[in-house]
């Protein structure tokens, strides 16, 4: 069978599987303790103004204790699986200058076929929810979104021989994982209107296990690997050696300037990323808050308003890379989310908020654009052990965005709304699986 080197329809599944999995592992655990918890059915509406709660109602009592434990169970779960994430991503990742870059894709998508399998298991025979925690540990030694993106990445830019193409081609990757998560996200809900937890966690363990079959038999490697690099290493030590050499030699025998461009450009990857995700997290909380009070139909109609960014963001990669310099496209995108928080902290009415996101249309640009720039300072060789660090960050920011996710349930916990500290750990959790 002719192999191909077409990466992006493996990076759409993948991100429309997990992100179709991330919200509903979420309601499942929340439905399950509510269950087990009251030994009742759980009944929901979707019509409820949250700014509009009795707090003598038992039903609101019961619907807080279960919101307190749902958070935390879900916030143990992040931290399960994102220890061993984090040494997986470094390691597989940088490994790929070597070895492939088919593994850092493989192994992440076997990672989430083992979750969606025993998610499935659990909703059909209704097993007990402690399992979730050996399955998100195991999971996290196949890698995690973060390893399965630098994998992605790095193919790109393999593949990419034109700078100005590198830019484009690692915005269009954004661009795909940007949107198929908003559409995932927005369609969870119907799947569970239609065919329910189990059917839906199956259909995204088939996705998964085309896409398996597609990175195994279909799509061929960007980086050969010779008949020496094949054998078995000599020792442990060896082994050690050739795995954090990749990194080490990036920093240690890089010049100096290009050494401090390397890690400012990292740093600021890092810190935009976390305010930018770190603060999108807190826009649930004010939506459903006074004056707004919005309820679930407003607060999709907003993330599909989110989500629409994506595109517009790409398109301004696309046409500002035909005539600046990636530097200012970096600048512009940092101006654009500047001014879309300064307008938020100011909205008032539900017109305003939606119009929040017009400043704020170009505010996914330094994402690519800081990719792309990391990845035209390094050498061609050296393509895997940048992309290992970058997926590093992004999984430290998502360690990072756990304490913060706590810090607005205990805000949560003493302002008004019935689904604030839920929808707003739901938000910063989907940030750490699809972290970008």
């Amino acid at each position: 069978m002719r192999k191909v080197l077409c990466v992006e329809p493996v990076i759409f599944i993948y991100t429309f599987a997990s992100s179709l999995t991330s919200p509903l592992a979420q309601q499942f655990i929340y439905r399950r303790l509510w269950e087990e918890e009251y030994n009742s059915t759980f009944t929901s509406d979707g019509n409820i103004n949250h700014c509009e709660q009795n707090k003598s109602n038992p039903t609101y009592i019961k619907q807080k204790e279960v919101q307190e434990k749902a958070s935390l169970f879900n916030m143990q779960l992040d931290l399960s699986g994102a220890i061993p994430s984090l040494i997986v991503a470094f390691v597989i990742v940088a490994n790929g200058d070597r070895q492939g870059r088919k593994r850092s894709l493989v192994l992440p998508s076997v990672g989430a076929l083992i979750t969606n399998i025993f998610l499935t298991m659990m909703s059909y025979f209704s097993l007990s929810l402690s399992i979730l925690y050996g399955v998100a540990f195991i999971t996290g030694l196949f890698g995690s979104m973060a390893t399965f993106l630098g994998g992605g990445f790095a193919f790109i830019a393999d593949l990419c021989h034109d700078e100005k193409q590198k830019t484009t081609r690692i915005a269009v990757v954004d661009l795909i994982f940007g949107f198929v998560s908003g559409l995932a996200g927005l369609s969870s809900g119907y799947f569970i209107k239609g065919v329910g937890f189990t059917w839906t966690f199956v259909t995204a363990s088939l996705l998964h296990a085309i896409n398996i079959i597609y990175i195994i038999f279909c799509l061929e490697d960007t980086v050969g690997v010779s008949e020496f690099q094949q054998q078995d290493p000599v020792s442990c030590k060896e082994v050690l050696k050739e795995t954090f050499s990749g990194v080490y030699m990036l920093f240690k025998t890089a010049p100096f300037k290009k050494r401090i461009l390397i890690i400012v450009l990292l740093f600021t990857f890092m810190t935009y990323l976390f305010a930018m995700f770190g603060g999108s997290s807190l826009f649930t909380l004010y939506e459903l808050d006074e004056p707004l009070c919005w309820n679930e139909v407003y607060i999709g109609y907003g993330a599909a308003a989110f989500t629409s960014i994506s595109l517009t963001s790409f398109l301004g990669v696309y046409l500002f890379s035909k005539c600046l310099k990636d530097i200012y496209i970096v600048f512009i995108g940092i101006f654009s989310y500047i001014g879309g928080m300064v307008m938020a902290a100011f909205a008032k009415t539900t017109l305003l908020m939606f119009l929040v996101r017009v400043p704020s249309l170009l505010c996914f640009m330094p994402i690519p654009v800081l990719r792309s720039m990391l990845s035209k300072v390094v050498l061609a060789s050296e393509q895997g052990a940048v992309f290992a660090c970058i997926a590093c960050l992004e999984v430290v920011t998502g360690l990072c965005l756990i304490p913060l996710s706590v810090l607005c349930w205990l805000l949560c916990t003493s302002w008004n709304g019935e689904d604030l500290a839920l929808l707003v750990h739901e938000e910063v959790s989907s940030i750490e699986s699809t972290d970008s």
